[in-house]
């Protein structure tokens, strides 16, 4: 079997750059989120003329999400009053992009902030774009922490502050799309990294910060607009929605969004599966595994991927490999295999990685692909289970110290 081989991890520091925000919110509602049924009360309230809306909600949608404009003014097929009066009630603007970064693998990572909601504070999420040959993915965050503590992520050990509005799910996109230069007729900024040819953003995934599930209105809301071919035009089958096992959320998901499902899955018994994802223990795997059988639309075509990480010495003998098989058995599935990805704090290690060859050729023996996944953007704490927003994040030192012990025990590259 053809395995991948893991990616070095960074010698030192990646350097990193500072973005100001395209334009103040000032408080004003954003029409970035709202359906097209929103826009166009929105609209009406405004003071546009009844006849005109559904013309104005038109070149609105596709200033925003085929040309993706960021300020009223270079609508030029709209009227400079109107203009002004769309400018004093609302925004376009996209978050402020706080931090830059960019891995010594070509993954990029942005933190965001956006303003308060109500009374609350302004919130930082992160985002990460993960370039490859022919595609690119965009892992895009549906809260800002998590409360599914689940013991070996990162961004588990940060506490919910809130979930996030549709606008903001799909202010990842647009702005991510737009530091790529991904809009039609739009230079590629100084910096980017795309792949060979192509849309730069093929696919996207839930997997960033928080359970999408716990947040299913917004998320769905913003996935739609996405996937809306007179816009956004991200096809379904290149939209993956990913869940620790929010059981009842699951058969909406595919009734009402029609996105690909992917199942945090990580252990093959309860005993397990509460300790490392303690959802687990309202949503068991019996319950997770008949939720997955129902799935609207699961075929061979429309496969569920489980992600698995791999960690030494508690979910990687063949004794798992085996029991994986036999409790997937009958699903249309995909294995994904993650090399446990280390944060400061963490008592987890990775598997060897010959352990994880040995897992893999027993999984596709019995008929399922099973993809060891690239860890991406390890230096830059952009990994699968590394993000967390910078107010939680470590101190530089810390930092500093961390990247230092990983260069120590990796010997400046990963054998893991």
């Amino acid at each position: 079997m053809t395995t991948v081989l893991d990616m070095p991890v960074a010698e030192k520091p990646v350097p990193t750059r500072r973005v100001p925000a395209v334009h103040p919110l000032d408080g004003k509602p954003s029409l970035i989120g709202m359906t097209r049924e929103e826009l166009g009360e929105a609209l009406a309230e405004a003071g546009v003329p009844p006849k005109q809306i559904k013309m104005r909600v038109q070149q609105l949608w596709h200033w925003m999400y085929v040309r993706g404009i960021g300020d009223f003014d270079a609508m030029f097929n709209v009227s400079k009053d109107l203009r002004a009066r769309l400018d004093a009630c609302f925004t376009i603007a996209r978050p402020e992009i706080v931090e830059d970064q960019i891995s010594e693998d070509g993954t990029r990572k942005w933190l965001f902030r956006f303003p308060p909601r109500g009374a609350g504070r302004p919130v930082e999420i992160e985002t990460v774009y993960i370039p490859e040959e022919g595609r690119g993915t965009l892992c895009i965050s549906s809260q800002v922490g998590c409360t599914l503590t689940c013991s070996f992520c990162h961004t588990g050990t940060q506490k919910l502050v809130r979930n996030l509005t549709a606008e903001e799910v799909l202010s990842q996109l647009i702005t991510a799309r737009y530091c790529l230069g991904d809009f039609p007729d739009r230079d590629t900024p100084d910096g980017a990294i795309v792949p060979a040819d192509g849309r730069k953003i093929t696919n996207i995934v839930m997997m960033g910060m928080g359970e999408p599930l716990y947040n299913f209105e917004e998320v769905k809301k913003a996935l739609l607009i996405a996937a809306d071919g007179e816009g956004l035009s991200m096809s379904r089958r290149r939209i993956t929605l990913s869940t620790s096992g929010v059981v009842p959320e699951i058969a909406r998901t595919g009734e009402e969004i029609g996105v690909m499902l992917a199942i945090s899955l990580h252990a093959t018994n309860d005993d397990l599966r509460d300790l490392l994802v303690p959802i687990n223990k309202k949503y068991p795997l019996k319950d997770l595994i008949a939720a997955c059988r129902a799935y609207p639309g699961v075929s061979n075509a429309r496969r569920i991927t489980f992600e698995y990480v791999m960690l030494r010495e508690v979910n990687d003998s063949m004794e798992d490999a085996k029991a994986l098989v036999q409790l997937l058995k009958g699903i249309p599935a995909k294995i994904n295999l993650i090399p446990f990805n280390p944060w400061p704090g963490t008592n987890y290690q990775c598997s060897e990685w010959e352990q994880i060859e040995k897992f893999a050729d027993y999984i596709n023996q019995a008929g399922y692909a099973s993809p060891i996944r690239t860890p991406r953007g390890r230096d830059i704490l952009a990994a699968c289970g590394q993000l967390k927003s910078e107010s939680e994040r470590m101190k530089k030192t810390e930092r500093l110290a961390f990247e230092a012990a990983m260069i120590a025990n990796h010997g400046g590259g990963d054998e893991d």
